[in-house]
């Protein structure tokens, strides 16, 4: 099935996020916008009558100013001059924030009055107080009354400012209030917008994702049903709902695919169970005839058996020797040709099979062994009739033409797991001779499973068990569930040929014996 890589920003996930931080993204500007202009509002309107609490506020400060300074001339008390003083100072600061200069604003003239008239009235009310320090009775009494008409005067203008101030914020104060009005109304058609686009956006999003899913649930439903007709088009969307789309597109393909395969090979299957049909009684017939050419192998180890007693019997010793490793190994071969065996029996059905080619060959063939005594040879288990056909293979291409010159040997050792490729600790069973070699083609030939070139099949067969190699390579594979447990080394023509069995052994099995190698014997 082929992959699709999900982009980060074509992702579900991640337009579900962009669409939600879309949408408050815009209520919030609307929120924020409509904060904004309340914010402003208000601050206008708060400065709208601050104007008027700057002179309320001063006239509050010059009333205690005058009371400050009428204690003080009545009771000379120290705390009564200190609060006019301190009022004093205040009403200094607060008169420099008003207007100095002739202008043609009649709110900015009187400004003008009451600063000027205030600080007349402060060094009046001054003069009043060193008066009453120095005892000047008519002094200060002249000085009061002075202060007390500038009191009079800058209240009266006071209090005209702040008709003025406050008549003109008032219409101020309306025009604000409209516009604040103005601004709700802009504020909740914005939200309201807002709200809209948002649910907008949400409703697109949704359903740009969910009617694919539609369709797929739809198809899906239809499959299950087992209307494979349905067509699922590939989505040209690179997110995860895109991914599904495209990968049920393909799995419909390889359901049609598999479905049709399937049928035409049900239909193959059905023409080649006529043909075997067909060709039964045919196949019958053949086996009844070569049922009824075949010699009974148990008829035949049971007669070599009889004939091996009556040898003994007549005190032919080699006779009934000869006879009795001929029934063992017609017995090995009926017996084990659908199991496995124990590698000591394999090399025994090799040793009774040299001791049957020496007697017929007058000891001509020579053979010999090399057995590392540590290997526990019966709990070792192998594919049975394995060793005698690679045997057999080295005396009938590889000696048989020189059986005077020609040597077999057979090696057994361990080669560890680290020395080999099969991955295990295995026993290594070899099998060489000095013979006519073989070529780089005749060697993959047999290993590749195809028959070797012969000139003359006819002869070769008449002194063969008949188990060709490629059957053993096949029963190796099989058995170990692996292949190349079995290698050919030649150098070419006349060099000789070495077949290397690998058999892997388990290891909590262990080794038992000594781990010396040697010269176990030579038979002629």
């Amino acid at each position: 099935m082929r992959k699709k890589r999900i982009r980060f920003f074509s992702s579900v996930q991640t337009r579900i996020t962009a669409v939600v931080a879309a949408v408050l993204l815009l209520v919030l500007s609307a929120i924020a916008f409509t904060f904004q202009q309340s914010r402003e509002t208000v601050q206008q309107i708060n400065e709208v009558f601050a104007s008027n609490a700057v002179i309320m506020r001063l006239g509050d400060t010059l009333a205690a100013a005058q009371t400050g300074m009428h204690e003080y001339l009545s009771t000379k008390s120290s705390a009564s001059l200190e609060n006019f003083y301190r009022n004093e100072q205040e009403l200094r600061e607060m008169t420099d924030d008003l207007n100095d200069r002739n202008v043609g604003s009649e709110l900015l003239m009187l400004e003008k009055n009451i600063r000027l008239m205030t600080q007349s009235y402060l060094t009046v009310s001054e003069d009043a107080i060193q008066a009453r320090r120095g005892r000047n009775v008519e002094g200060y009494k002249a000085y009061f009354a002075q202060a007390s008409t500038l009191f009079e005067y800058i209240n009266n203008y006071i209090y005209a400012l702040n008709s003025r101030r406050f008549s003109r914020n008032t219409e101020n104060y309306l025009s604000l209030m409209n516009s604040m009005r103005i601004v709700e109304r802009m504020s909740l058609v914005m939200i309201i917008l807002a709200s809209a686009v948002a649910l907008l956006l949400c409703v697109m999003s949704v359903r740009a994702m969910i009617d694919p899913l539609r369709t797929l649930s739809a198809a899906a439903e239809s499959v299950a049903g087992g209307d494979f007709s349905v067509d699922v088009k590939e989505s040209g969307r690179e997110d995860e709902v895109g991914v599904v789309t495209n990968a049920f597109h393909e799995m419909l393909g390889s359901i049609r695919t598999y479905i049709e395969s399937q049928r035409t090979s049900m239909e193959k299957e059905a023409q080649m169970k006529e043909n075997e049909l067909s060709m039964e009684a045919h196949l019958k017939e053949a086996q009844l005839k070569f049922l009824q050419a075949q010699i009974n192998p148990h008829f035949l180890f049971n007669s070599l058996n009889a004939g091996s007693q009556l040898a003994m019997m007549e005190s032919a010793d080699r006779t009934e020797h000869f006879l009795s490793r001929m029934a063992q190994f017609f017995r090995y071969n009926v017996q084990k040709t659908e199991g496995d065996a124990s590698l000591s029996e394999e090399i025994a059905s090799v040793d009774n099979y040299i001791y049957i080619l020496n007697v017929r060959f007058a000891g001509d063939i020579h053979y010999e062994k090399q057995i590392d005594e540590s290997i526990n040879f019966d709990e070792t288990r192998m594919p049975s009739m394995i060793l005698q056909p690679i045997v057999e293979n080295a005396i009938q291409h590889g000696i048989h033409d020189d059986h005077e010159h020609g040597v077999v040997t057979l090696s057994v050792d361990m080669v560890p797991e680290n020395e080999n490729e099969s991955g295990a600790d295995c026993v290594r069973i070899t099998v060489a001779d000095n013979g006519a070699g073989m070529t780089r083609r005749q060697i993959e030939k047999i290993l590749h499973h195809q028959p070797p070139e012969e000139e003359d099949p006819k002869e070769r067969k008449s002194d063969s068990t008949g188990i060709a190699m490629e059957n053993v390579i096949s029963r190796l594979e099989l058995y170990y569930g692996r292949s190349g447990l079995l290698g050919i080394w030649s150098d070419g023509p006349g060099c000789g040929t070495e077949v290397t069995v690998l058999l892997p052994v388990e290891k909590e099995k262990g080794l038992t014996g000594r781990k010396d190698r040697h010269v176990s014997h030579t038979d002629r």
